[in-house]
């Protein structure tokens, strides 16, 4: 009950509802053509939902609705799902919009919002930034007007349509580079200006709709492809997803995973970025149940998958959005705008929303975070490549897939060979540090190793096989010791690991000692009878065990514990 808390709502929260209403208009219905769907998808994604997920998130700044990201992968369910079960594209969204939030209302109950961190970041950015060059590429047929005759290679352009085309997507890049700092120059706050300039799209829808009336009233708007009229009244809801079939269902099942998936690791990531600049605390398990919440009445009320827009939500936090209050002043204005101008909606050119698409989408196609991760680590910086690459060349499932199992084999690869070191003392200290790094000291007789990793099936026998290797190089070795302040876990083959060692060792005259366990680590090794198969110490500190061996580094140790 703590999420039906909105607070006291400020003028800030209606004036940041109203300005971002403005803006979630021609992207909603932008983003419902991009994922096959009827205008109407995209306004009804718009309305309710938005009064969900204000009434149960933790985010005052996170503004959900239709995002080109999740459009994407809607457009190609539907692409492939509508026509193989016999079923119009909105069953397929409906059905979508339902399985995805009953997965996120099953992670959350299940407290399984960790299963985020699947989607690695450079999984993550190659996946928005492969989806970006994709949709960008993929919405020049409708910015252009562009048609294949069979008598000719090379498509047609239609003059009118790229006309509409070329000319919003001017205005709108220009708007986007220069709208604020002319506005500035005029006298106005940065952060007014800011916002003022982001309100660009809806002028354009403005003028676009004026000019096609025009046209109209001329007799010259030919056959320029329109958004089409938006049916209040043929709304789908409950009855459409009742009718839809149960093969339907289950083949939706891997998209809606990803969908979910996708959606939650973005709207999170938005909510906690603008969070952290406002001392805002998000809770993620709060956004699970919000975003669930949403997209459940998203498939009740005839809408599209959602999630949190990053630019719509950028703009609610510089409108001085305070508390909640502002995604229910959000539902309220867009609905105004759509009850008074649904039925010009209609005159807007698709060349219109293709331009507000690619100019939406393009900013996140960034090369700067490849650069980086190239140069912080190479295989990584590979990983985010190849997705951003498989987006466009095998489709998001696809690519997604393909980064998830690329983030699990680079984990596979890092702890199945971890990072070891040989440890000696710096002189007059108590440090111990790698004998490869600095000049330390070293007792006779005495080989101490650090592991900087939990010893799981992955590595164990690696490990084992490995300091088997180490003593063996060392005839005079009589003492191995073990220093376990880099291991935060254990498992059962790591533990048979470690026995077989200490049997190995103790069979050649040598012992193993352990030094620096954590507690918790501990506390399951003496469940598992340590002071049964070790037959060396444990001892507290490597400075202990440094004392201990130094005082006859050749003689056997006697079995004992530290306490």
């Amino acid at each position: 009950m703590k999420g039906l808390d909105l607070g006291r709502p400020t003028l800030d929260d209606a004036l940041a509802g109203l300005l971002v209403s403005a803006l979630l208009l021609p992207q909603s219905l932008a983003y419902a053509l991009l994922a096959g769907l009827p205008p109407l998808a995209g306004v009804m994604a718009s309305l309710l939902p938005l009064l969900a997920y204000a009434l149960i998130g933790s985010s005052t700044t996170l503004a959900v609705g239709p995002v080109a990201v999740l459009a994407l992968m809607i457009g190609e369910a539907v692409g492939r799902l509508g026509p193989a079960h016999g079923v119009g594209p909105m069953t397929v969204a409906l059905v979508l919009a339902a399985e995805v939030g009953l997965l996120l209302l099953l992670t959350a109950l299940l407290r399984l919002d960790a299963l985020g961190a699947l989607l690695s970041s450079p999984v993550m950015q190659g996946f928005v930034s492969g989806s970006a060059l994709a949709i960008a590429y993929g919405q020049l047929v409708p910015l252009l007007g562009l048609q294949w005759a069979p008598s000719s290679p090379w498509p047609q352009l239609d003059a009118l349509t790229a006309g509409f085309g070329l000319a919003a997507l001017l205005l709108l890049v220009l708007a986007r580079q220069f709208g604020a700092g002319a506005l500035r120059a005029l006298g106005l706050a940065p952060a007014r200006a800011q916002m003022l300039a982001r309100m660009v799209p809806l002028l354009l829808v403005g003028l676009a709709i004026a000019a096609v009336a025009w046209l109209q009233g001329r007799g010259q708007a030919g056959a320029l492809p329109l958004a089409g009229r938006i049916a209040l009244d043929e709304v789908h809801g409950p009855a459409s997803l009742a009718a839809a079939p149960l093969a339907l269902w289950r083949a939706a099942l891997p998209t809606a995973l990803m969908v979910a998936l996708v959606g939650y690791v973005s709207s999170l990531g938005v909510a906690q970025g603008l969070g952290a600049r406002r001392q805002e605390r998000v809770l993620p398990r709060r956004e699970l149940l919000g975003l669930a919440a949403a997209n459940g009445v998203a498939a009740l009320s005839g809408g599209m998958p959602i999630a949190g827009s990053f630019s719509r939500s950028g703009l609610v936090a510089e409108a001085g959005a305070r508390t909640r209050w502002t995604g229910i002043f959000m539902a309220l204005a867009f609905a105004f705008w759509i009850s008074l101008g649904a039925r010009w909606l209609a005159l807007l050119p698709q060349a219109v929303l293709a331009a507000t698409i690619i100019v939406a989408v393009l900013p996140m196609a960034e090369w700067q975070p490849l650069r980086r991760a190239w140069r912080y680590s190479r295989a990584e910086g590979l990983l985010m490549g190849g997705v951003t690459l498989a987006v466009p060349l095998l489709g998001v499932e696809m690519a997604l897939g393909l980064g998830v199992l690329g983030s699990v084999a680079l984990l596979l690869q890092r702890t199945a060979r971890p990072h070891w070191a040989e440890v000696g003392r710096i002189p007059g200290t108590e440090l111990f540090r790698n004998t490869k790094r600095f000049a330390v000291e070293l007792l006779p007789g005495v080989l101490a190793i650090r592991i900087d990793e939990g010893l799981r099936f992955t590595n164990a026998h690696w490990v084992r096989d490995l300091l088997c290797e180490e003593a063996a190089g060392r005839p005079q070795l009589r003492h191995l010791v073990l220093m376990m302040s880099g291991v935060n876990e254990i498992d059962l083959s790591g533990l048979e690991a470690l026995q077989q060692l200490a049997l190995e060792l103790r069979s050649q005259g040598r012992q193993l000692h352990l030094s620096e366990l954590k507690g918790p680590v501990a506390d399951r090794l003496y469940a598992a009878g340590l002071e049964d198969w070790l037959p060396g110490r444990v001892f507290r500190t490597q400075m202990d065990a440094w004392h201990a061996l130094m005082a006859a580094p050749g003689e056997p140790a006697s079995h004992w514990v530290s306490p």
